[in-house]
């Protein structure tokens, strides 16, 4: 006769008490992964996340920048998944290629802000000093505000603004390009151009004051 055991069962079930299934290997998970079962995605980020992350902190440094290469490789690793063979080489290594493809982009996205924030600021340098304040030009120096505000705004909203305005991406565009729902992306960008405009208003009549 089978005896009963004198003690619950510390990992499993806690209805059944049957133990919770072995989560499955590397190779399963990338099969399941390029299959699109979505619990692939959250192993796969419960594995490697760390290492990616890793990757964009000692490019990047800590921070919300490293935090968006982290997110974006994510979403662009499952919103591709239909380019990755697993037969070809494993998940990690491919989640590492697309990490740093990411990490190019912020890097580009860094150079091309710092340029843009550098040429504003020459030129208003270069304006006449007899009279600065009639002297700065208008446009110069609302770029130089928007650069700032861009800099206020928290994720994705900054995000989405910099792909509007800075590489020209439709709203679809960006919707595909994030992961984020098309109507969230046309919310979060009317927000924040209605933030911006009230910012860019009050800041502005204080410079041109």
């Amino acid at each position: 006769m089978a005896v009963a055991h004198s003690v619950p069962l510390v990992a499993g079930n806690a209805v059944t008490g049957l133990p919770h299934p072995p989560e499955p290997d590397d190779g399963e998970v990338a099969r399941r992964f390029a299959a699109g079962d979505e619990r692939a995605l959250a192993w796969a980020y419960e594995r490697w996340g760390p290492q990616l992350y890793g990757l964009a902190v000692r490019a990047l440094g800590a921070g919300p920048d490293a935090e968006d290469v982290l997110q974006q490789s994510f979403v662009s690793a499952w919103n591709g998944r239909a380019g990755y063979r697993p037969d070809a080489g494993p998940l990690p290594a491919w989640l590492v290629g697309i990490c740093r493809h990411r990490i190019a982009d912020a890097w580009v996205r860094r150079e091309r802000q710092r340029r843009e924030s550098d040429a504003a600021l020459s030129s208003a340098r270069l304006q006449p000093t007899g009279d600065v304040d009639a002297g700065l030009d208008t446009a110069v120096t609302d770029r130089v505000l928007v650069i700032a505000e861009l800099e206020r705004l928290g994720q994705p909203q900054r995000g989405i603004l910099e792909l509007a305005f800075f590489e020209d991406l439709t709203h679809a565009q960006i919707a595909e390009r994030t992961g984020i729902p098309l109507g969230t992306v046309k919310s979060h960008i009317r927000r924040s151009l209605e933030r911006l405009r009230s910012r860019l208003e009050v800041d502005g009549a204080a410079l041109h004051s």
